[in-house]
């Protein structure tokens, strides 16, 4: 089972690099950017297919799409300066918080 985690941590840490690229690749414009955003990307469905084998799909899209949401919502403020409003930032750790919630139950159904 952790192997399958730690597929997911890989897909979750691709999807996140391929849509840290969006603004990068200006439109698809630049072709150093935008090749590394497809090939993150692809990298990202390739690593679930393993885990959509292990874990209900319901519980590996949440987690893969709750995580990604949270980390690029980061990685925003600090690369390209985006602030949220608390509310916002109070939702994001809710989503986590949700996320952790769904694997941990799961587990117990599975």
């Amino acid at each position: 089972m952790i192997k399958t985690y730690l597929f997911l941590a890989g897909a979750v840490f691709c999807e996140v690099a391929g849509t840290m690229l969006l603004p990068v690749s200006q439109n698809f414009t630049k072709l150093i950017p935008t090749t590394a955003l497809a090939i993150f990307y692809l990298s990202a469905f390739y690593l679930l297919t393993f885990v959509a084998d292990k874990i209900p799909i319901a519980i590996m899209y949440a987690t893969w799409s709750g995580l990604g949401i949270f980390t690029i919502a980061i990685l925003g403020f600090i690369f390209f300066k985006q602030t949220l409003a608390w509310q916002a930032i109070l939702g994001l750790f809710l989503i986590v918080i949700g996320v952790i919630l769904v694997n941990s139950f799961s587990s117990k159904i599975l």
